[in-house]
């Protein structure tokens, strides 16, 4: 409690600092807080991916503690570089904290290693402050939109040939930085929304899992017939997530995609959509296997996870179901 508290708190350091060394403090604070919960005495796979996180961390930290002392040395060297350069500058180690296309190279690997908690705090609550500071500094130039544009698509692609879950997610995740990234073009509180409904289905994916002890696809066979309401909720989620248009995920891209076509960027935003339907068909191909053979009786089927379905995971999947039809009816109402 007192590490998650501390977590927490480097967070609100961050986005309420007024200044980029108060910042960069948050950031630190942050960071030092959720290495312990990572170590696992029981597993060696996180020690290696603490160390991991640490290493990766440490180099975007000291590279931001660098620029940030460069600007207020040399301030008429800044002066001289246009918002553009700078803005280019201040996002790189950010980009890379936050795991974004192209400084994602550090983001599967230590997902891997990590408890189911540990990868819930890591996609949502560890980007939040890189992401608010990212969102300061923000300008739509060549470079923001190569990031955007290489994440979408390492995002969809690099999880086309996994058959783990937490690195379906981390890809998924990759993939859902772009579009964050996009929606602060539109406007500050719009990736907001973005990040919430994104933490709220990663949530539930990640409650459900939890509670059959699911890591890989092949695994998804073996939750029994006595549960399918179990693999219903769950893959209802994942369509959700992938954005499907019935459910809650679709609500956000559809913002987003109605802002930028009027701002007349169709080029980027047509990719993205493409990419989009890519990553649709790899959550598609965890439910079509497993509703194959969910009719399937045998004794290795029968004798695994039994357990029951947990109310959180009932609540936050009825949201996901329902949450675009309530929210447009809202709309309509009000």
């Amino acid at each position: 409690m007192l590490l998650l508290m501390t977590l927490m708190s480097g967070v609100l350091i961050s986005i309420s600092a007024n200044s980029w060394l108060g910042a960069w403090i948050g950031l630190e604070i942050n960071m030092l807080s959720f290495i312990p919960l990572m170590a696992n005495n029981k597993n060696i796979y996180t020690t290696e991916a603490s160390m991991k996180y640490f290493i990766v961390q440490t180099l975007a930290s000291s590279t931001l503690l660098f620029l940030i002392i460069s600007k207020s040395i040399i301030e008429e060297l800044y002066m001289i570089f246009n918002n553009h350069l700078s803005s280019m500058i201040v996002c790189t180690p950010l980009l890379l904290k936050s795991g974004a296309a192209p400084f994602h190279w550090w983001f599967p690997s230590i997902m891997e290693g990590l408890s189911w908690i540990n990868c819930f705090i890591l996609m949502t609550i560890q980007k939040m402050a890189p992401l608010m500071l990212i969102s300061y500094s923000l300008n739509m130039n060549l470079f923001m939109c190569i990031v955007i544009l290489m994440s979408v698509t390492i995002g969809s692609i690099g999880g086309m040939n996994q058959i783990s879950i937490r690195k379906i997610l981390t890809y998924s995740s990759i993939n859902h930085m772009g579009w964050m990234l996009a929606a602060m073009s539109i406007g500050e509180n719009m990736w907001f929304i973005y990040f919430f409904i994104y933490s709220i289905l990663t949530l539930t994916i990640i409650t459900i899992v939890l509670s059959q002890q699911i890591s890989f696809i092949n695994q998804t066979f073996m939750v029994g017939n006595e549960i399918t309401m179990m693999k219903f909720l769950m893959f209802t989620t994942l369509l959700s997530m992938g954005g499907l248009p019935p459910f809650l995920g679709f609500l956000p891209k559809w913002i987003i995609i109605q802002h930028m076509i009027i701002n007349n960027m169709n080029f980027i935003i047509s990719f993205m959509t493409i990419m989009s339907l890519m990553t649709l068909y790899y959550y598609l191909r965890i439910c079509y296997a497993s509703f194959i053979i969910t009719n399937m009786e045998s004794s290795w089927i029968i004798q695994f996870h039994k357990n029951k379905i947990t109310l959180l995971s009932m609540v936050l999947s009825s949201i996901s179901m329902f949450g675009l039809i309530l929210f447009t009816l809202m709309i309509n109402i009000f």
